[in-house]
């Protein structure tokens, strides 16, 4: 037996073109898993190893050592410290105890069993091997042939290994068929998975930039930057472009005479339109740059919210929205900034309506009539905390505030800064943690929703949108009244408030919240 393995090593070894010490490795794996066939348990653990001289091997059984307090949760092949210790005194956690076991004697089916483990260990050699020379070249964008189809997604074949292009990946209006040639950027390579490891993609991103990159040279040379992309696979897509070299068109330099540069990208992505922008660490500036060709009226940014409101006339509305909202989505992910397109008649309406809000917030809390509440808002406060805690010379830079009134002002508000913090802290202990453990939730919108009767978050998840933007919006002895009635008797300036909190937001909490009812239904089907 010992002079025939070493006679079957030598000749695998020289049949596939692979090392020696794979057979071995491989030899050893398929000698494992005969001796474990010997065992009525299924959880046992054996290693096999071989004399790579005389072809000689011994198989034990072996158990890892884990910590006395972790248990056995393998019991087949794990052993705790404290019985590992009678063994052998010195061993330590996560070595082995092993046992020697008799050598076993195979049949003539074990050799063929033997045989198929090892070329299928071999198989996977070369295929590790194969794939290890294709990541060596670095290449990011591939051409292959379309070799054959696997559950809908096509098999491309780049020189000696294949690559998956899943067909959720391809290009919508693309017909690809066995034996075309196809381009596509490598998204990613999982060996964990059957089948081909590297994985593709023609609707990513990266693959547009990389596309730029081989047909603009001053990209490669490091004179022009792409910052970033957004796509629609196949229709439109906008790339952010830019340049520290004065001499340099950023623009121009990627369309290229006569349109030849951004025409060859079109091509290779089925026909899809790209608008190439001036890239702008000025966030308005760039936002504004990305929802070209629409003209923009004014910007209004809300660095806390990542937003901004972005003002057009009526003439360029349906530019700036774009198909189905297309033209704002890329703006929006080309920029990185949540863009709410609007006229300006909307915007005045919703300046109103925040204004009306403040207007409310100091008429309560600093119990203050409406004129000096506008006053406040006219100087450009908006918060209890800017005028608690504002340098005390701006306050009286107001000529309608005397210095009784500003500080007679500011008491009020600290006062009532610390009257919330008491109640929003009484208010979160009553919370359940199932509640404040929401993604996108906070303590602030937490504390509101238990003043309205909202503990957990299978309350929340029987909320309806509009209802949750009402907590947001309104103080809570309204806002659960509203909520009580089913939203009836909602005025004009209630229903301007809601409109003007987060609708985004809402639906993401409350999909969070009924999350684990999917979760139980998918487990019960």
């Amino acid at each position: 037996m010992s002079r025939e393995i070493l006679l079957l090593v030598d000749a695998l070894a020289r049949e596939k073109n692979v090392p020696r010490e794979i057979v071995f490795g491989a030899l050893e794996a398929a000698l494992a898993a005969a001796t474990k066939r010997m065992f009525d348990e299924e959880d046992v653990d054996i290693r096999v190893a071989v004399d790579r001289e005389t072809g000689d091997y011994e198989a034990y059984r072996r158990w890892l050592v884990v910590p006395d307090e972790a248990g056995l949760q393998e019991p087949g092949h794990q052993i705790i410290l404290s019985e590992a210790r009678e063994q052998i005194p010195d061993i330590e956690v996560d070595e082995y105890i092993e046992e020697q076991l008799p050598r076993p004697e195979f049949g003539r089916r074990f050799a063929q069993d033997t045989k198929q483990v090892i070329l299928q260990k071999i198989r996977d050699a070369e295929r590790e091997q194969l794939l290890t020379e294709f990541l060596a070249r670095g290449d990011e964008i591939v051409s292959g042939t379309i070799k054959r189809m696997d559950k809908g997604d096509y098999i491309v074949e780049i020189g000696k290994i294949e690559a998956r292009l899943p067909r959720s990946e391809t290009i919508g209006k693309e017909n690809l068929r066995i034996g075309d040639r196809v381009r596509a950027w490598v998204a990613k390579v999982d060996r964990t998975q059957r089948g081909p490891a590297v994985i593709l993609s023609r609707t990513s991103p990266e693959f547009l930039k990389k596309l730029f990159e081989l047909e603009v040279p001053e990209i490669e040379q490091g004179l022009l930057q792409i910052k970033s992309a957004a796509r629609d696979p196949g229709i439109r897509a906008k790339i952010a472009v830019w340049t520290n070299d004065r001499r340099i068109d950023p623009i121009g330099t990627c369309v290229g005479m006569r349109g030849s540069r951004v025409q060859a990208v079109t091509n290779e992505l089925a026909g899809e339109r790209v608008d190439i922008v001036l890239w702008s660490d000025d966030p308005a500036q760039f936002v504004i740059g990305a929802l070209a060709p629409a003209n923009v009226s004014s910007i209004v940014v809300d660095e806390e919210k990542h937003a901004m409101d972005v003002v057009v006339d009526e003439d360029n509305l349906a530019i700036a929205i774009g198909r189905g909202g297309q033209n704002v989505r890329l703006a929006s992910e080309l920029t990185g900034w949540q863009i709410n397109i609007m006229t300006a008649e909307e915007a005045a309406e919703k300046r109103e309506s925040e204004k009306a809000a403040v207007r409310r917030l100091f008429m309560d809390k600093l119990d203050v009539d409406e004129e000096i509440a506008d006053i406040l808002i006219e100087e450009g406060f908006s918060t209890l905390d800017e005028i608690a805690y504002v340098p005390m010379q701006e306050l009286l830079d107001i000529e309608a505030l005397d210095a009784e009134t500003v500080e007679e002002l500011r008491n009020r508000a600290r006062n009532a800064l610390l009257t919330e913090a008491i109640a929003r802290e009484e208010h979160i202990e009553q919370a359940d943690a199932s509640l404040l453990e929401l993604d996108g939730m906070d303590r602030e919108l937490a504390a509101r929703l238990v003043a309205c009767g909202i503990r957990s978050r299978d309350d929340l998840a029987e909320l309806a949108v509009d209802e949750l933007r009402a907590v947001m919006a309104l103080p809570a002895e309204r806002a659960r009244a509203l909520i009580d009635n089913g939203l009836e008797g909602v005025t004009e300036e209630e229903q301007r408030l809601i409109a003007a909190a987060d609708e985004q937001r809402a639906k993401d909490l409350i999909m969070a919240a009924r999350a684990h009812w999917f979760a139980e239904e998918g487990a019960h089907s």
